[in-house]
């Protein structure tokens, strides 16, 4: 494998501009980082630029890396993503790390967009409304992961017994995962890195890898996008990730 060429040409495809050789105050350390995201990691798996790019920016929104949030969106507009779908995977953010964290990314998201000439906002995505919010989420949980979730946490005193089941099922997989823009399969590829980056959500991680091989996603395509955040995340996150889903994905 020669980094350097697959540097090279990756860094063009994606960002339509060559990548450090000497520049800037640390051009070491931007070799290392670039031969190593867009020379290395980048040729393995299967997984095309499209999703890895949306993996990328998803993990830069759970991590609030704000600025290379920044580079990436143009990337993923250099490269043929649609608004929509940029905007999708940043909405999909929203349950698992909390509304001020999402919109934080969303200004920058934003501030891309209309430096591009992308009208704002763009087309509404909502499918359901608030007759239907509870049975439109159901139908999309309820096939990929059941409703033991309300056994589970029927110890929970009082109306909370009732109310946290059904924010996860109205919140979580209507208000988001009902949305237009982006698949099934895409969002819980998504999903599994979101949880895998969070850190210490393990049990999640394994739910979701289950979720993401229901609806499609292949074994290999699971690890390529573990493997693919790493450079964002960590290497601890991505062996906590693969050590609590090994029986799932070998």
């Amino acid at each position: 494998m020669d980094r350097i060429k697959n540097c090279e040409e990756k860094f063009a495809e994606l960002f339509g501009a060559k990548p450090t050789t000497n520049e800037g105050n640390d051009p070491e350390f931007m070799r290392i980082l670039q031969r190593f995201i867009f020379g290395e990691v980048c040729y393995v798996g299967s997984l095309s630029n499209r999703m890895r790019e949306l993996i990328t920016i998803t993990v830069l929104t759970v991590n609030q890396t704000l600025p290379q949030l920044k580079s990436h969106t143009m990337a993923c507009l250099h490269i043929g993503i649609s608004p929509v779908e940029i905007r999708e995977a940043i909405y999909q953010c929203a349950p698992f790390i909390g509304f001020p964290k999402t919109l934080n990314a969303i200004t920058v998201i934003d501030e891309v967009f209309t430096a591009s000439g992308i009208s704002l906002p763009l087309e509404n995505n909502e499918k359901v409304n608030e007759e239907n919010r509870y049975e439109k989420g159901l139908e999309i949980q309820s096939p990929i992961y059941g409703t033991e979730i309300a056994e589970k946490y029927s110890w929970l005193p009082g109306d909370f017994a009732q109310a946290v089941p059904k924010f996860l099922t109205e919140f979580c997989f209507s208000d988001f995962f009902t949305r237009g823009g982006l698949d099934e399969k895409t969002r819980e590829l998504l999903s599994v890195v979101i949880f895998a980056c969070i850190g210490g959500a393990e049990t999640q991680v394994v739910s979701h890898v289950k979720g993401a091989l229901k609806v499609g996603n292949t074994k290999e395509e699971i690890v390529c996008a573990l493997v693919h955040a790493m450079p964002y995340m960590g290497i601890p996150r991505l062996f906590n990730a693969l050590n609590c889903s090994k029986e799932l994905l070998s």
